[in-house]
């Protein structure tokens, strides 16, 4: 179990709470439970010192004195604080998938795979900084710095789409990453066609679908 702060600020107050990493980030996110993530049953101004908040402060600035229900506004609408080690563990992570993404799509001009190690050293080397974001978002202005050291040729699916007009706004932001040609009609649906490295068309797939209810047509264009 990582503690940590769970904090906002309200009215010119500051309002903290101890809390489990973990568990405050999955309730956060909407997961977990709240008494998991929760490690005190007082809320305080300042934790460290022991200053505790008052009910008239947390009536005012929250509609109630309960901690737990104080503690819910607090997680959701404020900062749950990131230790230094769970930052490092999750940049790892994102290094992680973007190699493992690029050791399936990624060969030298020659067709030669390239090893994880190799891929993983590039980065370093280009000093490529992965952000906290999804891999996909970000994973072709990472291949873009990183062909600056290291020669790649990303095997890509080419397929073409119709996105109706009720989720094309919606679904634009995830396929605009990748548009070679786009054509919006009279009736608003959305006709395009999309290069996706091979490694990431399932993931691609699946956050379209979410976005559109499996609405929108596709065909896979054979070159």
């Amino acid at each position: 179990m990582t503690q940590t702060t769970a904090r906002i600020t309200k009215s010119g107050k500051h309002f903290e709470i101890l809390v489990d990493l973990d568990e405050a980030l999955k309730f956060k996110k909407g997961e977990g439970n709240i008494n998991s993530a929760v490690l005190t049953d007082a809320i305080f101004h300042n934790l460290k010192s022991g200053e505790h908040a008052s009910v008239n402060d947390l009536e005012l600035n929250f509609g109630t004195s309960d901690p737990i229900e104080v503690a819910e506004k607090i997680i959701k609408g404020g900062e749950v604080v990131r230790t230094t080690e769970s930052m490092n563990k999750e940049q790892e992570q994102k290094y992680k998938q973007v190699v493992d993404a690029l050791v399936r799509s990624a060969v030298s001009p020659e067709g030669r795979p390239y090893t994880s190690d190799r891929i993983m050293k590039a980065l370093h080397e280009a000093h490529i900084n992965v952000k906290n974001k999804p891999i996909e978002e970000q994973l072709g202005e990472i291949i873009d710095h990183l062909r600056k050291i290291l020669p790649l040729k990303i095997e890509v699916k080419k397929v073409k789409l119709r996105i109706p007009v009720l989720c094309a706004a919606k679904a634009y932001g995830v396929v605009k990453e990748y548009i070679k040609k786009e054509d919006w009609q009279n009736n608003g649906d959305l006709d395009c066609i999309v290069e996706v490295p091979s490694a990431l068309i399932m993931d691609f797939y699946d956050r379209l679908n979410n976005m559109t209810h499996g609405s929108v047509v596709s065909e896979e264009i054979k070159e």
